[in-house]
């Protein structure tokens, strides 16, 4: 007879395709892992993705003028920058008040108000960030970037022309590993402590998964359309380990309650079957909740941070998948290993 938690006609019972659920995974982490794999040989950084300035170094840009720009203005710079060849810039309008402070304090301490006059008239403030810029005679691109900027903008004082190694990048990716390694181990150890150790390894699958899926999809639009990853990047693999390891303890901590009072009326695929459905409302309301906040922010927020948005909305599904159908139905085939039938109840 079967039991009462599994009567209900919509059950999904994850459990009985379980090899249905690791094909769709490796039809989605496999194009990824092909890509990393060949972004590694043909960029000069022999890197997985594609990476941005922040990881690379570049020049950094500053531009003062007296009209007021706006968030379209940057997109015509933008699209004006790609017209001379420099693609993926990062501009950003800065406060103007507080830059003049700032001009004003560095004028006290130099003791000349040379900045200051040269602030008085400044209404707006454009930082650029982009890659390398050539400033030889024969190709000197930051003159190209002042001869569009005045065509578009007219007048300005330049700020500031600077260069930006790469150290502090390679840095910021020391850190971001060893963050992430970090996120893996104290996720390990809790759900090892909390519940048993294969709960903890099959969970550190999980997200193992989604960080490949999303690093692939990155690794696949560098390839095609050159996006670069940047810090805003990192920041939103360690958001998306959060939010799936919260996503799998749901479950889990339902599974394991089911077990207790269940394991000797229902085999453990049963107690699976009928813990991921009793949590399945919860994931996917919790899931669309979240999305619909990143999809306002991907359609209505800005440029330089649509990538960032893109990268959480994947995160989001691809970590509600992994909960539900991956980190449970692999806890089960792991529990069921050489396990005899339970019987029947008559």
């Amino acid at each position: 007879m079967t039991s009462p938690l599994l009567r209900n006609k919509n059950i999904i019972d994850v459990v009985k395709f379980k090899w249905l659920w690791v094909g769709i995974s490796l039809v989605l982490i496999i194009p990824g892992i092909v890509a990393m794999i060949y972004s590694t040989m043909i960029y000069p950084t022999h890197s997985p993705m594609k990476l941005g300035i922040d990881f690379t170094g570049g020049t950094m840009l500053q531009y003062g003028f007296s009209k007021q720009l706006t968030s379209g203005d940057v997109t015509i710079i933008r699209d004006d920058f790609k017209k001379i060849g420099i693609e993926n810039p990062v501009i950003q309008i800065e406060n103007a008040d507080a830059f003049l402070k700032k001009q004003a304090v560095t004028a006290e301490a130099a003791k000349t108000d040379k900045s200051q006059a040269k602030a008085a008239d400044i209404k707006s403030v454009i930082s650029i960030r982009t890659r390398f810029l050539d400033s030889d005679k024969t190709n000197n691109e930051i003159n190209k970037v002042n001869d569009v900027l005045k065509s578009s903008f007219g007048s300005f004082v330049p700020l500031q022309v600077s260069s930006i190694g790469p150290t502090l990048g390679v840095e910021l990716f020391k850190n971001a590993i060893f963050a992430l390694l970090l996120a893996f181990a104290a996720i390990v150890t809790y759900l090892a402590f909390r519940f048993k150790l294969d709960y903890g390894m099959f969970a550190l699958v999980a997200l193992f998964h989604d960080a490949l899926f999303i690093c692939g999809v990155f690794s696949i639009f560098g390839l095609l359309f050159g996006t670069e990853i940047d810090s805003l990047f990192i920041t939103a693999i360690l958001t998306i380990i959060g939010f799936s390891v919260h996503d799998t303890i749901v479950v889990f901590d339902r599974i394991r309650e089911n077990s207790r009072f269940l394991a000797k009326k229902m085999s453990f695929n049963d107690v699976v079957n009928a813990s991921v459905n009793q949590t399945l409302a919860r994931s996917i309301n919790t899931s669309l909740t979240v999305l619909i906040t990143l999809l306002a922010l991907y359609f209505l927020g800005g440029v330089t941070t649509r990538d960032f948005v893109f990268a959480m909305i994947l995160g989001i599904l691809i970590g509600t998948y992994s909960s539900i159908f991956n980190a449970s139905t692999l806890l089960a085939m792991w529990r069921s290993r050489g396990a005899k039938p339970t019987p029947k109840a008559a």
